[in-house]
């Protein structure tokens, strides 16, 4: 079942990160992508997403993939972190019968792309068995087709950055299966049948396995095919699956520590202070081309970039509001400053507001747009000022319908 097309209208590429490629991982994908310009063929990579758990340990009745982070579901955060890896084809989610219906409103919704449902197994094993038979297997009309090399994630793990799926997907092309791992944070012991200390593991010697792991696609399709049922009803790891059905050795890769995983409830809170934090990275002063506004706007972005160092201060004319705009939406900026000079009409306010509903940038993420009025108090009453900007209340009331949120500040002051 494939939904979300490629094409058509959709949010603004690829949304806020943490970090891009580094040098080295940069060229990595440059190579990556650019064998099929060298006579060729560039591997074909596809994902999957197994999303069929009941979330018990985090002890809420909604399933945790599909528990809300800034109103919006968490496994959309990881599907957004996959499909704006642009040389992964496909991503196949497998998602529970009862909740497939859920998993097409948010495919829809979020207007995610390359993604096709299939329903889950009992198992995380049996849901990426079945994930893994929808690529391989010529089924009437899909769009599906069999990948050299398959990445395999979790549905609560958002933070995944394509460094790390670059870097599993390149070495499991190499060796047939590759890992993410971190070091241990605590002591790994064994306890005995009567619950005493039999030993402990010294933890310099192991690694924690997280995800992504990558592999060659036969490598893995051939493991679960001989895979007994007591591995797929209570395994865990698929990189051991590789190496005893297959004896694929996986080359482990040292993860990052974005990769940890939504399993309590706190970590619901964890998350949204990760992305808010993302989405605040940036604050973007837009003015018309006047000279006074200009001049105005000037002074209000040396300002802000002194008090806020932390902060990356940028600035752009609405006269060009469409080009500046989409340059600015790439750039994952979520916060406006619009300077208004000598008008209580908001009038480039509401040219900010149509180009930022035009581009699809608050399906994601929340957008703060903060609406700045200078007024000189000597040419018109404050009353009659106040009244007119009262207006924007309502029309904030109208944006945040759309994922919005519209502030006003008056700066009522003498032009000298």
């Amino acid at each position: 079942m494939e939904l979300g097309p490629p094409g058509g209208a959709g949010p603004a590429e690829p949304g806020p990160r943490l970090r891009g490629l580094r040098g080295d991982d940069r060229a990595a994908s440059a190579a990556w992508l650019s064998e099929a310009s060298a006579g060729r063929r560039a591997p074909s990579v596809a994902a999957v997403l197994p999303a069929g758990g009941s979330g018990e340990r985090m002890g809420v009745p909604t399933p945790k993939q599909f528990c809300p982070v800034l109103e919006r579901p968490l496994i959309s955060y990881t599907l957004q972190a996959l499909e704006r890896v642009c040389w992964i084809k496909d991503i196949v989610v497998a998602v529970t019968g009862e909740n497939m219906e859920v998993m097409k409103g948010i495919v829809q919704r979020y207007q995610h792309k390359r993604i096709s449902l299939v329903e889950a197994g009992v198992t995380r094993h049996r849901s990426i068995f079945n994930g893994l038979k929808a690529l391989a297997e010529d089924q009437p009309n899909s769009k599906l087709c069999r990948p050299e090399v398959v990445i395999i994630h979790d549905a609560v793990r958002p933070f995944v950055e394509e460094d790390v799926l670059l870097k599993v997907a390149i070495a499991a092309k190499e060796h047939g299966a590759a890992g993410a791992i971190r070091p241990l944070v605590s002591t790994v012991i064994s306890p005995s049948a009567d619950g005493c200390l039999d030993h402990s593991l010294e933890r310099a010697s192991h690694r924690a396995s997280e995800m992504p792991q990558a592999f060659l696609f036969d490598v893995i399709y051939e493991a679960y095919q001989q895979c007994s049922d007591y591995d797929l009803e209570f395994g865990t790891e698929c990189l051991q699956l590789a190496l005893k059905y297959c004896h694929t050795k996986a080359k482990l890769v040292e993860g990052s520590p974005d990769l940890w995983k939504v399993t309590y409830k706190r970590d619901l809170y964890a998350a949204e202070s990760i992305i808010k934090e993302r989405i605040s990275q940036q604050i973007c002063i837009l003015m018309d081309a006047k000279e006074d506004e200009e001049h105005v706007g000037r002074c209000l972005e040396e300002m802000l970039k002194k008090e806020l160092n932390h902060v990356k201060v940028t600035s752009g004319a609405l006269c060009h509001a469409g080009r500046d705009l989409q340059q600015i939406i790439l750039e994952q900026c979520y916060n406006f400053v619009c300077v208004n000079v000598m008008t209580s009409d908001f009038e480039e306010t509401r040219k900010l507001l149509n180009a930022l509903e035009e581009s699809n940038l608050s399906i994601l993420y929340p957008v703060v747009v903060i609406s700045v009025h200078f007024l000189d108090y000597k040419l018109v009453p404050f009353g009659q000022k106040m009244e007119h900007l009262m207006q924007i209340k309502e029309f904030a009331k109208e944006v945040k319908k759309r994922n919005i949120l519209l502030c006003g500040l008056l700066i009522y002051y003498p032009q000298e």
